[in-house]
């Protein structure tokens, strides 16, 4: 059956067809807004995934090119691996819509969302994730949705619903909310230092639109939506909970999981599982669920020990933070260091300066090749969790977190006028117990300003948990969660901000939605807990950035000079500013506005490079004293090479004050001169006279 429905968006035509293409697949939407075309589907396994413990969905947000009319680059002229854009989209996606699924459900899903056209009035990611909850919703697969997304923008305090690209990226917050039922499911936000009662008006202004979209999308399930299909469960049967009990009572378990060492935990929860393991040894259906079985029993532990009795795993107070120290220096040689540690969570941040032109350029949809000049970088080794395994490189998560630190430090960052450098910063997770992300915030806070980058202010992040009761105001919000109250809780709720106002969020969550009362409360916590931070911890350790760069990162100067001279300075197939190079050993980057970029590690040189580039550009008049090389000698005098490419004749009448019969008398190839400059002769070359110097 083939449907089209649509609905008035934000001022724009949203556009949906159902049955035209896809048929195939569980559930599939043919999505328009404006001329953006996305076509999204989702499939599942017909059985279950043995032997695991978890919902194994993939979300695929691909780009092509052919888009936005494109070829792609590298030497296949073909899409390869996922651009950090499509994995970040990919993740946005994929948190509100996990929770949605049964927690027993283990069927392979895939949600693949392929972007067809783009028109920068309406942005693809949006479309990928509405048309993603359309797919999921009209299928026959076990989704409790629809969902629906919302991205907020703000241009002088204007909040803009749905942004354009170019409000999208020139505006002062990137925000995507995600709403399910009445609540909030999913945040997400980048923001030049919103305060929070901003935030919070933009969050409930997305929520309110996805309010609408999802009574769109019901009318849409109602005339085409399949009857949801049974799935086989994977729960743990409830008699292989109560012989547990008997085996390993509650009390026990508290005592087993309430200490604030990670090691002894796992170490007392590793006795509990070896003992069950021994007496179900004749259960062998038992046996393969048992380690969920111990999970779940770990899990209903702490949040019943957290919500009813306000006890946390490691005895900390509800909104207390755990330990905290901060280092900078402590790696040698390198641009600029920094250690944060939180409990037993540990993050080393190192940062590297550069030249402008080792910014990294970004295939993208929006104006097909971006250049990014700050870069963060996060790594996640294993044994940094206490586990062996080999490391393939970045994963999603490890691209997520790098984005997301990124993210809260970019309105901080100097311009390019004001610190003409790239800048990377990587994030070494040496322990992991919790919101390492937040931590690496923290941390490259302080090793930007160890390296000398002139921040504007610093950035703390810090997150907050959540445990729920049966009812909507039977909560607490946890700060600064630990790797176990991640795990058993219902949130992660990651705030990072300066001391004016939110930089970043990010949002996570396992149950379906959030009240406006736990949204209030967490970002307050975040607050209280970025203030602390901030002032007892990162500032008393570094104040204010360095005044000056370290001896070991290249040393970069700026010089503005007119377009008009560009072709000058470079010289005919680059002769003139290779030789400048050549002759100074420094590297110099010019914009097509006229910003030149000077970068070396010796001062000297680096000036010498400048000067050259100043007489190279300036409009000579009689007065002027240069220094220059003689580099042609003639029988009527001799050619002075003042700069790269730029020469000017000293007659043999103006050589010398004593007449002379031959110019070689006085001068040899070679020779370092000073001249005067007479302005131009006849033929338009420029004069210089040797004699009359001492007269200026």
């Amino acid at each position: 059956m083939y449907k089209t429905y649509t609905m008035e968006l934000a001022g724009r035509t949203l556009r949906v067809e159902i049955g035209k293409v896809g048929k195939q697949a569980n559930g599939c939407a043919f999505m328009q807004y404006g001329d953006t075309t996305v076509l999204c589907t989702a499939t599942a396994s017909a059985k279950p995934r043995d032997g695991i413990d978890f919902f194994p969905l993939s979300v695929e947000y691909e780009e092509k090119m052919y888009s936005i009319g494109k070829f792609p680059g590298g030497f296949n002229k073909r899409e390869g691996k996922a651009s950090e854009n499509s994995v970040l989209t990919s993740r946005v996606i994929d948190r509100p819509i996990r929770p949605l699924f049964p927690k027993d459900y283990r069927n392979d899903v895939t949600i693949d969302d392929m972007v067809m056209a783009v028109d920068p009035e309406c942005r693809p990611e949006l479309l990928a994730m509405i048309g993603s909850s359309v797919a999921l919703s009209i299928s026959d697969l076990p989704f409790d949705g629809p969902c629906a997304m919302t991205q907020i923008g703000m241009i002088d305090g204007e909040l803009i619903v749905n942004p354009s690209q170019k409000q999208w990226d020139e505006g002062d917050l990137n925000l995507t909310v995600a709403s399910v039922g009445q609540k909030v499911i999913m945040i997400e936000a980048g923001a030049d230092e919103i305060p929070e009662s901003k935030m919070i008006e933009a969050i409930y202004k997305a929520h309110e639109v996805n309010l609408q979209v999802i009574e769109f999308i019901k009318g849409i399930v109602a005339e085409v939506g399949k009857p949801k299909a049974a799935y086989t469960s994977c729960a743990v049967p409830q008699e292989l909970f109560d012989a547990m009990k008997e085996i390993v009572p509650p009390a026990e378990m508290e005592t087993a999981v309430f200490t604030d060492e990670k090691q002894v935990r796992e170490a007392n929860i590793a006795q509990i599982t070896d003992r069950l393991t021994e007496a179900f040894a004749d259960h062998e259906d038992w046996l393969a669920v048992l380690g969920e079985a111990i999970y779940q029993y770990e899990k209903k532990t702490v949040r019943k020990m957290i919500l009813k009795d306000h006890k946390r795993p490691d005895g900390r107070e509800i909104t207390q933070i755990r330990p905290l120290s901060a280092e900078i220096d402590l790696i040698p040689r390198v641009h600029g260091s920094a250690m944060f540690t939180r409990g037993q969570t540990q993050i080393c941040d190192v940062c590297t300066l550069a030249p402008l032109s080792e910014m990294q350029k970004v295939e993208g949809l929006d104006s097909f090749v971006n250049e990014k000049r700050y870069l963060h970088q996060y790594n996640f080794p294993s044994y940094s969790v206490g586990e062996t395994k080999v490391s393939r490189g970045p994963g999603r998560r490890e691209i997520g977190h790098g984005a997301l630190a990124e993210r809260a430090l970019v309105p901080v960052l100097p311009s390019k006028e004001e610190f003409p450098y790239s800048i990377r910063c990587v994030s070494e997770t040496f322990e992991s117990n919790g919101s390492t992300s937040q931590a690496s915030i923290c941390a490259s806070t302080m090793s930007l300003m160890a390296a000398g980058v002139p921040l504007k202010k610093p950035v703390a992040g810090i997150s907050c948990g959540l445990v729920t009761g049966d009812t909507d105001d039977d909560f607490i919000v946890l700060t600064d969660i630990q790797g176990l109250e991640d795990f058993f809780g219902d949130m992660d709720f990651k705030v990072a901000g300066t001391h004016d106002g939110i930089t970043a969020i990010q949002m996570d969550i396992k149950i379906h939605g959030l009240t406006r009362p736990i949204v209030e409360t967490a970002i307050a916590h975040c607050k209280d807990a970025r203030e602390y931070i901030l002032t007892n911890i990162m500032e008393p350790c570094i104040a204010e950035p360095r005044k000056e760069v370290s001896k070991y990162a290249p040393k970069i100067v700026s010089m503005q000079i007119s377009p008009e001279k560009i072709g000058d300075v470079v010289g005919q197939r680059g002769k003139t500013i290779n030789e400048i190079i050549a002759r100074t050993g420094v590297k110099i980057d010019i914009t097509d506005d006229g910003k030149v970029s000077i970068c070396g590690e010796d001062k000297d040189k680096i000036q010498n490079a400048m000067d050259m580039i100043k007489i190279i550009v300036t409009e000579f008049e009689q007065g002027q004293i240069f220094k220059g090389k003689v580099v042609s000698i003639k029988d009527f005098g001799a050619f002075i090479e003042f700069a790269p490419g730029k020469e000017g004749m000293v007659h043999i009448s103006k050589i010398s004050k004593n007449r002379i019969e031959h110019v070689e008398d006085v001068l040899s190839l070679g020779d370092e001169v000073t001249v005067v400059c007479l302005g131009k002769d006849r033929m338009g070359r420029i004069s210089f006279s040797m004699k009359d110097v001492a007269q200026q």
